[in-house]
C-alpha cells in the first residue's frame, strides 16, 4: 500500500475514534438529568455591586 492510504486509513480511524467519543460524552452529560436555571436569590445583590 502507498503512504496516502495509509494516511487516509489512519485519518479516517481517528474521525471514527473522535465521533464516538463525541457521541459517549454527549450521552453521559445527558444522563445528569434535567437543566435547572441558575437561583436568583443572589440577584439584588449582584445589581448593586454593579451599578455601586
Amino acid at each position: 500500500m502507498n503512504r496516502s492510504k495509509i494516511v487516509a486509513i489512519i485519518t479516517g480511524a481517528i474521525s471514527l475514534i473522535l465521533a464516538i467519543a463525541y457521541l459517549i460524552l454527549v450521552q453521559l452529560l445527558d444522563f445528569r438529568g434535567e437543566m435547572l436555571p441558575a437561583p436568583v436569590s443572589q440577584l439584588p445583590m449582584l445589581l448593586e455591586l454593579i451599578t455601586g
